[in-house]
């Protein structure tokens, strides 16, 4: 059983405004959005391109409606550019998370990754790196795990995804095998393991004591099924609506639920669904994705 007193539910504001493509709910403003995730019943988010880059600004406007910042999406570029560039770029932004209290950055390495790419097949256009990439990414996350953790009190989670270089389990096996699990974490996400293929129960039950994380999110298959069908992009999958939340697709989250609890997981667990939301009404699919949660967990 999850604890209520460890596992706090946040929300993302993908599912309101689309980081990758802007015209996804572009009439949707961050007000909007906090206020919704709040009427909804989450207690936190992650920061959105919406979001006010002032501290003060952004936690004046989550205070009002009893919210904090989670985690924050970091695109790292180990593999293309010096290492000096993208610590300076990771130092700024785990400052900013500090200052807003979150304890949490979601790394994910975007060096040849084609998911933002509207023009490229999602399924069997992946970059594969080699050994040398293969140290040069895992060494490298092992130096910023070690600043963000010393330094700054907050935990390196890698986010495996669809269209990047760690995507698949066994570049996930791989990643976990040469990082050092005192500074490199996973973010556990439901739907990319899915999407690839993986069974995310079986995922979790291999790296449960490495899960820092928790994206919640679900898949429609016969979705999936058409943009491997049709070679389509990763962005178009979602436009289609390839993702929803928790409890609208196939993902079987009850025994998932169970072995979280049973490890004894602590931290947030995020319900991160991106969809149109001319289609998908926010909202309405985050007070689903919380009915959902609270009739399957307690929480």
């Amino acid at each position: 059983m999850l604890d209520r007193e460890k596992v706090r539910l946040g929300i993302a504001p993908i599912a309101w405004t689309n980081d990758d493509m802007p015209d996804l709910g572009a009439e949707n403003t961050f007000e909007q959005c906090v206020s919704e995730m709040a009427l909804a019943g989450f207690a936190g988010s992650e920061v959105g391109n919406k979001y006010p880059r002032d501290p003060e600004v952004l936690k004046r406007a989550l205070e009002l409606r009893n919210l904090r910042i989670c985690n924050q999406w970091f695109s790292s570029f180990l593999l293309t550019k010096p290492f000096e560039e993208v610590e300076q770029e990771c130092r700024a932004q785990l400052a900013f998370l500090q200052t807003m209290g979150s304890q949490i950055i979601g790394f994910s390495e975007q060096s040849y990754s084609v998911q933002g790419q509207r023009e490229t097949p999602i399924f069997g256009h992946k970059y594969v790196m080699d050994d040398a990439e293969w140290k040069t990414l895992t060494d490298g996350l092992n130096r910023l795990g070690k600043i963000a953790l010393e330094e700054y009190g907050i935990r390196l989670t890698y986010h495996h995804h669809m269209g990047t270089v760690v995507q698949d389990p066994e570049e996930v096996d791989r990643l976990m095998a040469e990082t050092d699990p005192a500074y490199v974490s996973l973010l556990y996400d439901t739907g990319h393991f899915a999407y690839c293929g993986a069974d995310p129960l079986e995922m979790a039950l291999r790296y449960a004591k490495r899960i820092r994380h928790v994206h919640l999110k679900d898949i429609r298959p016969q979705i999936v099924e058409q943009v491997k069908r049709e070679n389509l992009s990763f962005l178009d999958g979602v436009r289609l609506g390839a993702f929803t939340v928790p409890g609208d697709g196939s993902i079987d989250f009850d025994p998932i639920f169970r072995l979280l609890g049973d490890v004894g997981y602590e931290g947030w667990m995020l319900v991160e669904a991106e969809q149109d939301p001319a289609k998908a009404n926010p909202l309405e699919y985050a007070l689903r994705a919380r009915r959902f949660i609270a009739e399957k967990t307690g929480l």
